[in-house]
């Protein structure tokens, strides 16, 4: 008689400070660019879903905005995406690289050490450092929280992540799929055609101009060769406006162009893109605004 084969199914939720490299190590391991990347700490705002599905098991993958301190109601927002990370996980994936100081991580290693689930530390950015030192970091991390498992990987050059997917596999409870089997995230058009706009802002904007915006697709319409797309950006005051827009247009037209060019690519389809500008004062402390935005669930 043959053995029955199980299936594993559960909720990998990646955690860690700004800034080192949680979003692109979940790009790397889903293999879809479900999470914008820049160089900039808060990139990430909302937990992102991504699944990853084999005939034996599925893997429900989030990635979190960076743990920090809150100074106003959005990152509130931000940091309780956070805590429902850490509460509703199987498995906990957590983030740090090979120059946080140990103030930085503080904050997170009680977290790591009461919870009851599997935890991998996986010391991210292998590829840039000296590795003379990598042992006694990974002996640090080994008496800082002593039942988690230590792993050296570099997410932006893809290694070690296939052996970090093995060791989730064999972590994962016992469980039928949360999704279906052709599901790959938990996130609909208009937002990631939103987070692609705001991934272009992010980069090419600086000071405080990328955390005082909020990106809302207001239409998104399908006809048979192309998508039609008009977005919003809101932003607090009137000379971010005009940041924004740039000289003549042309700072917001680029935005549009990259933006457009990487939407068609991830959607497969031509795009048609509009954006507009609008001040919306203080929106980062007004509660309505953030529900509406979708930072705060009912």
């Amino acid at each position: 008689m043959e053995k029955e084969i199980k299936h594993r199914a559960g909720f990998v939720n990646i955690i860690g400070n700004p800034n080192v490299g949680k979003s692109t190590l979940m790009n790397a391991l889903v293999g879809e660019k479900l999470s914008i990347v820049s160089a900039r700490a808060q990139t990430t705002r909302h937990r992102i879903m991504g699944i990853i599905n084999g005939e034996d098991y599925q893997v429900v993958f989030s990635d979190t905005p960076g743990i920090l301190n809150p100074h106003y109601k959005l990152q509130e927002s931000m940091m309780n995406f956070v805590e429902e990370a850490i509460t509703d996980a199987d498995i906990i994936l957590y983030v740090t690289d090979v120059v946080e100081t140990p103030d930085k991580i503080e904050r997170s290693i009680s977290k790591l050490n009461s919870v009851n689930v599997p935890v991998i530390i996986l010391i991210n950015k292998v590829d840039v450092s000296d590795t003379s030192g990598l042992v006694s970091l990974v002996e640090r991390w080994h008496e800082m929280v002593p039942k988690a498992e230590i792993l050296p990987i570099s997410a932006k050059e893809k290694f070690n992540t296939q052996l970090i997917l093995k060791k989730i596999i064999s972590l994962l409870p016992e469980s039928p799929a949360w999704y279906d089997k052709d599901t790959f995230t938990d996130k609909n058009m208009r937002f990631f055609a939103s987070e692609i706009i705001r991934e272009k802002i992010f980069i090419h904007y600086d000071k405080e101009i990328p955390y005082s915006c909020e990106v809302v697709i207001e239409s998104f319409k399908e006809e048979p060769d192309i998508y039609k797309v008009e977005a919003v950006i809101y932003t607090e005051r009137d000379s971010q406006k005009g940041i924004l827009i740039g000289e003549r247009g042309l700072s917001l037209k680029r935005v549009a162009t990259e933006a457009r060019k990487d939407m068609e690519s991830f959607f497969e389809k031509r795009v048609f893109l509009q954006i507009f500008v609008k001040v919306n004062p203080n929106w980062r402390e007004d509660k309505s605004k953030l529900k509406k935005f979708g930072y705060i669930q009912e």
